[in-house]
C-alpha cells in the first residue's frame, strides 16, 4: 500500500497554474528528502525537484523558475506549485519520498 497519495491533477489550458499535493500516511514522512518525479506518454520518468532533508531545493531545467516545491508541516503535504504550464509538462505526477517510495501518481494534461 503506497504512503504517499498525491492529489490536484486536471486539464489545465497553456499559461495556467496548479497546484499538485503529496499527503503521505504519516506525518514524520514529511522529514525525508522529498521529490517530484513525472512521466509522460511513451517517455521515462523523469525528476522534476528535489526538496532535500537539509539544504537547497533544486530543479530540472525544463521546470526551473516556474515550479516550486514546498513542504507544509501543517497540511502534512508536499506540493508541488506549477505556473505558466506548457503542453510539454503533460504527465503523470509522482511524489517520492527517500526511505518510503512512491506514491500513485496524478495526471497532468495540458490542453487548450
Amino acid at each position: 500500500q503506497a504512503q504517499l497519495v498525491e492529489s490536484g491533477g486536471c486539464v489545465v489550458q497553456p499559461g495556467g497554474s496548479l497546484t499538485l499535493s503529496c499527503a503521505p500516511s504519516r506525518s514524520e514522512i514529511l522529514f525525508s528528502a522529498m521529490q517530484w518525479y513525472r512521466q509522460a506518454p511513451g517517455r521515462e520518468r523523469e525528476l522534476v525537484a528535489t526538496l532535500p532533508k537539509i539544504g537547497f531545493v533544486t530543479y530540472a531545467d525544463s521546470v526551473k523558475g516556474r515550479f516550486t516545491i514546498s513542504r507544509d508541516f501543517e497540511k502534512n503535504s508536499v506540493s508541488l506549485q506549477m505556473d505558466r504550464i506548457q503542453p510539454e509538462d503533460t504527465a503523470v505526477y509522482y511524489c517520492y519520498a527517500d526511505g518510503f517510495g512512491w506514491g500513485t501518481g496524478t495526471l497532468v494534461t495540458v490542453s487548450s
